[in-house]
């Protein structure tokens, strides 16, 4: 094996993984949101998830995508484990799209595509062209580079030592299951160990026994590294990456011990090893999935075993808005129910990001994502819900209701995204290790306190409508505003004496600037309940 062929198998590695997340990403956005819909809405049960998670990896042609936003509705509450269980199993079923499709020789098709694609990419007008040429792009570049591989490795057909190594694995199936493994994990990607065995299979290198130890321990290595993945993050992510673990490693074990009937099998579907070695995976992550589908719960009892815990689950659904009680004054007192719901979220967030920020520690943001979406789907959902009331007809003290709670829910949704903009300056901190004065601490936790203290205060004289209260409220408003002034001064002036760091200046001023935008939202509702802001014509 000469520096010529380990350079040509290395770059033609390093094409395919390219090609690979050029695809997987440009798919992704060409699909955009309806993905997201797809998985919440037809994972209704695991049987329905299997089809689904399968649907969907085929179409992004990444089975990590499909995971992550599996992990994402678990944390959201818009999926239980057993159907984001199910939503893997199908994911895995999906990502053999791509070793069936490279198994057929059409690498003449890799400079077209990648002429095309970049085509497309460039100079295409409509966001949906742009990205499936980027998605184009990507699939020629994967098959340039499976096939660059395959050339590189021509010369290995006679060279014995190589030769009598895959003759070993082929024998030695636990060892080359723990190869194919370490392989996968060191690329991070089990297509990438596929295309690798077929590229061998092309030229006649590798034999059936062989390639199938190595696919099988792609499979394996592709849950190591969801699982390296999934270390220090939340309860929900650790628990399906260990269910994927243990998916794959139940199908490796099985496999070990029905190696020569699979083998078998696998030979009558096609006289080409290529074609034997797709089949193989497609086969065995089907077989898979058939034999584990009922057992899915006690599945999810041995996951929670192993993974022990308790994590609150955020429900991304409204919980007050009941349609049967449309065109009532019921309707309205359950939307202000909700709006509560979603106001105390968005208070907590910026409560959190402003821990995070100080405490220099990222924990409590773990799940701020998931809670800005809630935040923005409430806002919808109350806005269309009241929307819908206004087609009745109503008396104008509750249509004015109507129309302060639509602007509230606005001003709500908008503290989240201050909460989103601190959470930010938070991470910027840690990674960079900025430092912190003591004096700047206690000016943010100052300012933060009564932010919060004139945000739920509005809440509640909304909910109770209390004009008097919120009248009080809104001439507290000038406070935080000389407050933030008076910080920002003296801020300053500690950058000056050296006290604190230029890099602490520039996030403390954008903090306290965010902070004081939380308190003109909290005016805002402060007026809704005063009645000033939108009064009665």
């Amino acid at each position: 094996m000469n520096l010529s062929m380990v350079l040509g198998l290395l770059g033609g590695l390093g094409i395919f993984l390219i090609g690979m997340q050029q695809m997987a990403e440009g798919l992704q956005k060409a699909a955009g949101e309806r993905l997201r819909r797809i998985l919440e809405v037809f994972t209704s049960n695991p049987a329905m998830a299997v089809v689904t998670g399968a649907l969907v990896t085929a179409l992004v042609q990444s089975s990590s995508t499909t995971t992550v936003m599996t992990v994402g509705f678990v944390n959201a509450g818009l999926m239980t484990l057993s159907q984001a269980v199910g939503t893997i199993m199908g994911a895995n079923i999906g990502t053999t799209i791509t070793a069936q499709i490279v198994s057929f020789d059409i690498y003449q098709l890799a400079y077209p595509l990648i002429a095309i694609g970049a085509g497309l990419s460039f100079f295409a007008q409509r966001r949906i062209a742009r990205h499936a040429g980027t998605g184009m792009l990507g699939f020629g570049l994967l098959l340039l580079g499976l096939s660059t591989m395959s050339e590189s490795v021509y010369p290995l057909r006679t060279y014995q030592p190589f030769l009598d190594a895959l003759v070993y694995l082929g024998q030695n199936p636990l060892l080359g299951v723990l190869a194919g493994a370490v392989f996968t994990t060191l690329v991070q990607s089990s297509s990438a160990t596929t295309g690798l065995v077929i590229a061998f299979a092309m030229q006649g290198i590798i034999d059936l026994p062989s390639g199938l130890v190595l696919i099988i321990g792609a499979n394996i290595g592709t849950c190591i590294t969801a699982a390296l993945a999934a270390i220090g993050t939340s309860l929900s992510a650790r628990r399906a990456a260990a269910a994927h673990l243990l998916f794959n490693l139940f199908g490796g074990v099985l496999f070990l011990i029905l190696r020569e009937p699979f083998a078998a099998l696998v030979q009558g579907t096609s006289p080409a090893v290529t074609r034997q070695i797709a089949n193989a995976h497609t086969i065995f992550n089907v077989a898979n999935t058939v034999i584990l589908l009922p057992l899915v719960k006690p599945l999810v009892r041995l996951v929670q075993a192993m993974v022990p815990g308790q994590e609150e689950e955020i429900v991304v659904r409204p919980q007050y808005l009941d349609p049967r009680m449309s065109h009532s004054p019921g309707a309205v007192l359950a939307a202000e129910k909700e709006v509560v719901r979603m106001a105390n979220v968005a208070i907590g967030m910026v409560e959190d990001a402003v821990s995070a920020f100080v405490e220099g520690d990222l924990k409590p943001l773990s799940n701020l994502g998931q809670r800005e979406e809630l935040v923005n789907d409430l806002e919808k959902a109350i806005t269309n819900y009241l929307t819908e009331q206004t087609q009745a007809s109503i008396d104008q003290s509750l249509s004015r209701k109507i129309t302060n709670l639509m602007h509230v829910t606005n001003d709500i949704e908008r503290v989240a995204d201050h909460a989103v903009n601190i959470s930010e300056l938070a991470a910027v901190r840690v990674e960079h290790s900025v430092p912190l004065s003591e004096d700047a601490v206690n000016d943010i936790t100052v300012m933060r306190n009564d932010v919060v203290l004139i945000f739920r205060e509005a809440m509640e004289a909304l909910t109770a409508g209390d004009a008097g209260r919120a009248k009080e409220l809104i001439a507290r408003d000038d406070i935080i505003d000389d407050m933030e002034k008076r910080f920002r001064v003296e801020h300053i002036r500690r950058l000056n004496e050296g006290i604190c760091k230029t890099e602490a200046g520039i996030l403390f001023l954008d903090l306290i600037s965010n902070l004081e935008r939380v308190a003109d939202h909290a005016n805002n509702i402060a007026e809704a309940a005063a009645g000033t802001l939108y009064p009665q014509k």
